[in-house]
């Protein structure tokens, strides 16, 4: 949600923040949801037609469908958490001049679950 700043006005959320924060409620429920219950349960006096908005952006980017349902039209997410997460990854890594230095880096960081997680999923439990 969006704050105060030092003058006592409302911070506005940047639209990667926004989008972020509508596909979170998205992938919150397993119904696909109207801009009118986005906004309801985003809160934080987002205007309608800011939810309206950053739907259309996410549609245009292949993030969400829109069911119509006579004349109103409901969202639902494209891709799970998981999924958009390792498209990123990919992007990440293909962006890159040296895709193997920028993995080996990524691994060095990652927590003992993570690690383990990692060595059973490439199917080898070594030390």
């Amino acid at each position: 949600m969006a704050g105060t700043g030092p003058h006592g006005r409302a911070e506005r959320r940047s639209a990667g923040e926004l989008e972020s924060e509508v596909l979170a409620t998205l992938w919150a429920t397993a119904d696909a949801l109207t801009p009118a219950e986005i906004q309801a349960e985003i809160g934080g006096g987002l205007a309608y037609n800011t939810v309206h908005t950053i739907l259309k952006r996410l549609y245009d980017k292949g993030l969400v469908l829109r069911d119509v349902d006579g004349r109103r039209g409901a969202y639902r997410p494209a891709k799970d958490a998981a999924q958009l997460t390792a498209e990123a990854m990919h992007e990440a890594l293909d962006r890159g001049p040296d895709p193997i230095a920028a993995l080996q880096q990524f691994v060095t960081g990652l927590s003992r679950q993570e690690e383990a997680a990692l060595r059973d999923l490439l199917g080898g439990n070594g030390p």
